[in-house]
C-alpha cells in the first residue's frame, strides 16, 4: 500500500508564498506520470499541471509565474510552490501518481486578504 504524506498548506496572507509537497513511499516514485490538481470550494477539481517523469511539465493553463512544480526523485517528492498568492488560490490542493497511486485528502490552502 502506497503511502501519501502531504504537506506545506495552511494560511497564508495575498502577496505571500508557500510550498506543497507530497511524498509517495512507491519503489517507482520517478517512472510515474504525476499531476497537480486543486478543488475551490463549490467547483470541480481542475488541473493545474502534469509533471512527467522527465520532470517536463505539460498541460498547465496557469500562470507560471506564480506557480513552480518541481520533483525531488531522491525524496520521492513532488513540489507545488505559489508566489504572489491571490484570494483566488484558497483551495484543496492534491496531488495524483498515474496508476501510482490515487487521491489523497489533500492540502488546505487559506489565503487571506
Amino acid at each position: 500500500e502506497v503511502q501519501l504524506v502531504e504537506s506545506g498548506g495552511g494560511s497564508v496572507q495575498a502577496g505571500g508564498s508557500l510550498r506543497l509537497s507530497c511524498t509517495a513511499s512507491i519503489y517507482n516514485f520517478e517512472n510515474c506520470d504525476k499531476s497537480w490538481y486543486r478543488q475551490v470550494p463549490g467547483k470541480k477539481r481542475e488541473l493545474l499541471a502534469d509533471i512527467m517523469n522527465d520532470g517536463s511539465i505539460r498541460n498547465s493553463a496557469f500562470d507560471r509565474r506564480r506557480f513552480t512544480f518541481s520533483l525531488d526523485k531522491s525524496k520521492k517528492t513532488m513540489y507545488l510552490q505559489i508566489d504572489n498568492v491571490k484570494d483566488e488560490d484558497t483551495a484543496t490542493y492534491f496531488c495524483l501518481g498515474h496508476g501510482c497511486w490515487g487521491w489523497g485528502r489533500g492540502i488546505q490552502v487559506t489565503v487571506s486578504s
